[in-house]
């Protein structure tokens, strides 16, 4: 039976809810794999033309909430710079190869086929394996901006709260929400858009506020897919309006760098912590 064609939109931004399981059984992604697996989303994101909108990487499966950009809105000293920076400054790229790098960087199904693949050769490579990480191609649907949008970023945000492994949506390490929060959106990884530009919410922290204030309401409400915010949590933070204190930060700051369990250079890090 032949595969189903994917639906991609080429000629404008368009924002694809990804979702790409495992092979293996059980949960093989463990903490270290989750955070080099957000590591290559990172790296490939500052070459493909692409914004990180939302993400959530589980034991066994992830999501990528990602607007794609056409390549034609990037000129040539764009994709010269981005390769650059990429490659190193003694890589040559030669004209007759941007219309190519072009096409690529501007494809979903490139970039999350490199991300996959990527993925695979360090988790075998550590794990001493071979053969296949993931399983069937990932999934994807288009997404509408506006209400579609915040409540489908709300979805990926919320699956570690379903799945019981927190009570609260940023105390997962490993999502979109979580990285806001705890790393203040470290290297301007993450957009902050949130969906609510739609709405007219311009400044960036009364868009993470109200997203804040949707994700938290949703997330308490019945469900039979999985757990919910507790009563008393919800509380809590409709009292705070749904602000982020200086002390929340420092909290999460403080607990990002002590759940990663090792602390201190990328060569320290790599020696010890096989």
């Amino acid at each position: 039976m032949p595969r189903i064609a994917r639906m991609i939109v080429n000629e404008e931004p368009t924002v694809y809810h990804v979702i790409s399981r495992t092979a293996l059984n059980d949960f093989p992604l463990g903490d270290f794999e989750k955070d080099t697996l957000i590591d290559i989303i990172k790296q490939l994101d500052r070459i493909y033309f692409t914004e990180i909108i939302g993400f959530c990487i589980m034991g066994n499966h992830f999501h990528l909430l990602v607007k794609m950009n056409p390549g034609h809105i990037y000129s040539d000293k764009d994709i010269i710079s981005r390769f650059k920076a990429y490659y190193g400054e003694e890589k040559d790229l030669y004209e007759g190869q941007i219309p190519t790098i072009r096409d690529k960087w501007s494809s979903l199904s490139d970039f999350v086929k490199e991300i996959k693949q990527t993925f695979s050769r360090f988790y075998n490579k550590r794990h001493d394996r071979r053969g296949y990480f993931w399983g069937d191609r990932f999934k994807s649907v288009i997404v509408e901006k506006g209400e579609t949008l915040i409540n489908c970023l709300a979805y990926i945000d919320l699956n570690p709260v379903r799945a019981g492994i927190v009570e609260q949506p940023e105390d997962y390490r490993w999502s979109s929400i979580g990285y806001h929060i705890q790393t203040n959106n470290k290297d301007s990884f993450l957009s902050l858009d949130f969906g609510l530009k739609e709405f007219g919410v311009l400044v960036e922290n009364e868009r993470l506020i109200r997203y804040r204030e949707l994700l938290y309401e949703v997330g308490a409400l019945k469900t039979k897919k999985g757990a919910t915010i507790k009563k008393e949590i919800i509380e809590k933070e409709r009292k705070k309006e749904y602000q982020i204190t200086k002390v929340d930060r420092f909290k999460y700051r403080t607990r990002y760098f002590t759940d990663s369990g090792i602390i201190g250079s990328k060569e320290f890090v790599k020696n010890n912590y096989q």
